[in-house]
């Protein structure tokens, strides 16, 4: 009797055994399945279309904001929608090349994108429990603030001073590549895009098919032949070189000029062109005595110079990229004469002649361009700094001072006289860029330019400005009818005169 009940006993233990070990293998298997879903899958659940979890969390909060002079120039507004929050921008169109936009439909661009982790709440730094954040951009962290470096006054300036005109500015300081103002217009509202109704669609649809192309950052987006400011950079490596040691000795260049290799006759708009000597080629930029540099200075120096400059830079974040401008490095004489005057392939951004400009005004030291002084908290401790970068010496310390003071007689006697301000020393290029098949083009007008104030102890300011429709001839003083004047009055706003 009790063998029975043993051996009943020990069955019972059996299937209580299997059934335990059946239920740790449905565990196991439960888990090994939920690992897989949060783990190796977690990826495309988070990405696919259908889950709007991410969405949803992503814009549950208010977005940080873009701070201008300590002033935000950006705001959210909550629609009561699933997606709560919209970007809003009081001063948009002022400040659209900087900020960019934010849209539930169509993602971030510029600072807005570049700016995104912390702009967001994502940026690891924000939290103090890092890990508790991941890249699906679910976050129950405030966003934080990015300060720019910008200087409300010269936005205004720059903007005001294009208006209607297609164009752009772009202003540096000097000593720290601080950027002061990027202005491109015509511009428009990124509000427009903020949200995800069938209104945001058309508005994305029309801004697109604008032939004006509104969206278009031409201070940073789009590059320019830069015609006669390119004249600076073709000074400085004749001077460097040693091919120019005295800025007022005649130089042996004919007018007209003959291209070497070709029937092709260069001449100039004005003249007195022939044998001028560097200064006065400079105050009254004649073609042919800086064509004839560029070809007597050759490829490699031009190329050395042009890149120490920041021509053919790929790598340029401010944090945003920039379109690289171009010198082109494999050049004959011929095109090496007109590259030297700003034609044939050379290429530049507004932003990258603010830098020639810059480099010459801080005595031949070039200091990357940045548009963020720091990021910040909303409680205000500060994320992080901006402003590192490497120093280039683009040229030696002389040059830089000839370089001014080739510059200051533009503006104090040459064809930059519009350019002038009382209280301060501006020197300047003027230049007309011809473009378009057979030169038929409407020519571009361009101004480069630095000033210091007498009272400051250095120059304060950069400026680039081009306009794209200047009704003027196909002189250089185009450049110091249309564009000077609006480099004055960014100028004067950042040196407070």
């Amino acid at each position: 009797m009790k063998a029975g009940y043993g051996r009943q006993r020990g069955g019972v233990a059996r299937y209580v055994r299997r059934a335990r070990a059946f239920c740790a293998l449905l565990l196991l298997a439960l888990l090994v399945n939920a690992a897989r879903v949060q783990v190796v899958q977690a990826r495309s659940y988070d990405h696919n279309p259908a889950n709007r979890r991410a969405a949803i969390a992503r814009y549950g909060l208010p977005r940080g904001d873009i701070l201008v002079g300590g002033v935000p120039v950006t705001d959210s507004r909550d629609s009561g929608e699933q997606l709560r929050y919209e970007r809003t921008y009081p001063e948009g169109p002022l400040y659209a090349p900087v900020t960019g936009f934010a849209s539930q439909l169509y993602g971030t661009t510029f600072l807005e994108h570049a700016e995104d982790a912390l702009l967001s709440g994502t940026d690891p730094m924000l939290s103090p429990f890092p890990l508790w954040n991941d890249d699906t951009g679910r976050s129950s962290t405030p966003g934080g603030n990015v300060v720019t470096t910008l200087n409300r006054e010269a936005q205004e300036a720059a903007y005001r001073g294009l208006g209607a005109r297609k164009g752009a500015v772009a202003a540096i300081e000097p000593s720290t590549g601080r950027i002061l103002a990027l202005v491109s217009t015509p511009s428009y509202d990124p509000a427009e895009l903020s949200g995800n109704s069938e209104a945001v669609t058309s508005a994305w649809a029309r801004l697109n098919a604008d032939p004006e192309k509104p969206m278009l950052n031409r201070a940073v987006r789009q590059t320019y032949p830069p015609g006669s400011t390119f004249k600076v950079v073709t000074a400085a490596a004749a001077l460097d070189a040693g091919v120019v040691t005295d800025l007022d000795a005649p130089t042996d260049s004919p007018d007209p000029y003959r291209l070497p290799g070709t029937t092709t006759r260069l001449t100039n708009e004005g003249d007195g062109c022939a044998d001028a000597s560097l200064r006065a080629a400079f105050e009254w930029s004649c073609n042919t005595v800086f064509a004839k540099l560029g070809v007597d200075v050759g490829v490699a120096n031009m190329t050395t110079t042009a890149e120490a400059f920041g021509f053919n830079d790929t790598r340029l974040r401010i944090p945003f990229t920039a379109a690289p401008s171009t010198f082109d490095t494999t050049l004959d004489r011929a095109q090496l004469a007109l590259s030297s005057i700003g034609q044939y392939n050379t290429r530049a951004t507004p932003l990258q002649m603010a830098m020639v400009a810059a480099a010459v005004a801080n005595g031949g030291m070039a200091r990357p361009p940045y548009l963020v002084d720091r990021t910040v908290r909303r409680t205000g401790e500060t994320v992080a700094t901006g402003g590192a970068g490497a120093v280039r010496q683009v040229m030696s310390p002389s040059t830089a001072v000839r370089m001014k003071e080739l510059m200051t007689d533009v503006v104090r006697e040459g064809t930059g006289t519009n350019a002038a301000i009382r209280g301060a020393t501006v020197g300047g290029k003027t230049g007309t860029a011809q473009h378009g098949i057979g030169n038929s083009g409407v020519p571009y007008a361009w101004f480069v330019s630095w000033a210091q104030a007498d009272t400051d102890m250095e120059p304060k300011v950069a400026v680039a400005v081009v306009v794209e429709d200047a009704s003027a001839d196909r002189g250089d003083i185009s450049g110091g009818g249309d564009a000077a004047p609006i480099a004055k009055a960014v100028m004067r706003a950042v040196l407070g005169l």
